[in-house]
This record gives structure tokens, C-alpha cells and sequence, in this order.
């Protein structure tokens, strides 16, 4: 009976540290290059998610923008955030970004419901989360990394 109830013990023992490495685990899916995204490269800080396509002339001339915004804000708690507009995955989420020439992280996996995005039908479309993961803003059209930089600026001091 001593041997049973001490290989239970391991047994539970063992479940439990699964579900606390699990838990330590905690990613938000996979970036265009297959990376995971720790939560943590979400949470707590600002967010600028922009949904963009391939297809969509004013998306391919506000990357650039959206690059230099990344470079501006990398030493900051804001992070540029890109979502595929037509859901693409794996290599074709790749190439898209690659071909978009995207530098800035672009998630496989929709952040919507994560953040309560609604769903737009229009692109490109831009929202600005706060580090309390809140939905600040929804910017319709194309941006300019000045706009964004003085509109985050903006909210950031309570605007």
C-alpha cells in the first residue's frame, strides 16, 4: 500500500509541475519566421496592431511607416504589432511579410479575441491597445509614424 499511495504522490506530484511549466509557457502563437511570441511581448505595454494584405495598395505603402515606428518606439513599453488580414499561416504568412517587407512582428494568430478587436471590413486598419490591454483607439486608413507617435503620445499622457 506504501508503494501505491507514494507512486500516486509522484504521479501527482509530476501533474502538478506539468501544469506550472505549462503555465510558465504561455505564448501568443507564432510569429511570420515560425517564433513563438511570449505573452509577455504583449502584455503590459502598448500595442499598435495594424491589419494589413497584399492586396491592399494603401497597407503596401504604410509598412515603411509602420517599420519606422517600430524603430523609433523599440526602447519604449510600445510594441508594432502586424495581423494578416486573409488569416494567412506558415510559409505564406512568410512570404507575404517578407514581399510587404515587414520588419516589425507579424502574428499567425489573430489577437482579436485576446484584445476584444471588433472585426473590420475596411484596411488598413490600425488599433492602439493600452499596456491594461484596452482598446484606446481604431484608426481607419493609412498612418504616418508621426501620426501614430503624436496620437500614442497623446493617450500615453492620459490624452
Amino acid at each position: 500500500m506504501g508503494t501505491r499511495l507514494r507512486a500516486v504522490g509522484r504521479a501527482v506530484m509530476g501533474l502538478c509541475a506539468g501544469l506550472i511549466l505549462a503555465g510558465c509557457s504561455d505564448d501568443a502563437g507564432v510569429d511570420q519566421h515560425g517564433r513563438k511570441v511570449a505573452v509577455e511581448q504583449l502584455e503590459g505595454q502598448w500595442l499598435v496592431i495594424n491589419y494589413w494584405a497584399e492586396w491592399c495598395a494603401p497597407c503596401r505603402s504604410e509598412i515603411p511607416e509602420l517599420n519606422a515606428l517600430a524603430r523609433q518606439l523599440q526602447d519604449l513599453p510600445v510594441r508594432v504589432v502586424g495581423v494578416n488580414f486573409d488569416g494567412l499561416q506558415g510559409e505564406e504568412l512568410s512570404q507575404a511579410a517578407q514581399a510587404m517587407g515587414i520588419e516589425f512582428i507579424v502574428l499567425e494568430q489573430d489577437p482579436a479575441t485576446r484584445f476584444q478587436l471588433p472585426r473590420n471590413e475596411v484596411l488598413p486598419v490600425t488599433y492602439i491597445v493600452d499596456d491594461r490591454g484596452q482598446v484606446r483607439e481604431r484608426l481607419l486608413g493609412e498612418q504616418t509614424a508621426a501620426g501614430l507617435t503624436a496620437r500614442l503620445s497623446e493617450l500615453r499622457s492620459g490624452g
